[in-house]
């Protein structure tokens, strides 16, 4: 199944139980006293999607950026899911995990797509789905989805008690800490063996 259509595109926070260990102590402190009880989530609007294969230019005052490796379900109908796809969900580097600022995640061509999505009932069950990030076919990171915090079931309906979800949307199942970090002229590649492989290049702003 190849993605054609898409809608809008969510990310999700905090949904990986490294990340609630590290952030366990900020958590507590003012304003918010406490782990969220909802999911955390933001968007990734269209000018950052970047297609499989292509290059991501990083503007001169991002010097490194933070890889978040990620799949994301591929919305059917509100409640249903069609299949699912990687996700290059980059930032710029940052310590605000409650808010993230537009300017670290929005950037143009910050978020790499894949060009294919596997249906849901060849996939299997999301909790044993495992990604491997080699920048420069180097391995830095295995993710993990038995980690999740709320599984992509959970997710969902928890989601979907406070927003309609429509035809192509994609609701990403959140990225794990430990997230490698990449400088213009280095290959990422997030792959798995049922979604394939998901490339994207960083170049440097021209001068």
């Amino acid at each position: 199944m190849s993605l054609v259509k898409r809608g809008t595109v969510y990310g999700t926070l905090m949904n990986f139980r490294g990340e609630h260990e590290a952030l366990a102590a900020q958590m507590n402190e003012a304003p918010y006293k406490g782990p969220p009880q909802a999911p955390v989530l933001y968007v990734k609007p269209a000018n950052t999607w970047t297609e499989n294969g292509r290059s991501i230019v990083l503007p001169a005052n991002v010097p490194e950026v933070e890889v978040g490796a990620s799949i994301a379900m591929v919305m059917k109908s509100p409640r249903e899911v069609e299949g699912y796809v990687l996700v290059n969900d980059l930032s710029v580097p940052h310590d605000n995990f409650y808010r993230p600022p537009v300017k670290s995640r929005c950037i143009d061509g910050f978020l790499g797509i894949g060009d294919r999505i596997r249906a849901r009932n060849e996939a299997g069950d999301p909790a044993v789905f495992k990604l491997e990030v080699r920048i420069n076919d180097e391995l830095k990171q295995t993710v993990r989805f038995a980690q999740l915090v709320r599984s992509a079931d959970k997710l969902l309906a928890d989601v979907s008690e406070f927003m309609t979800l429509g035809p192509g949307d994609l609701l990403m199942l959140g990225c794990d800490v430990g997230r490698p970090r990449a400088r213009a002229g280095d290959r990422i590649d997030i792959s798995m063996p049922a979604l394939g492989t998901l490339t994207n290049t960083l170049l440097a702003e021209a001068a």
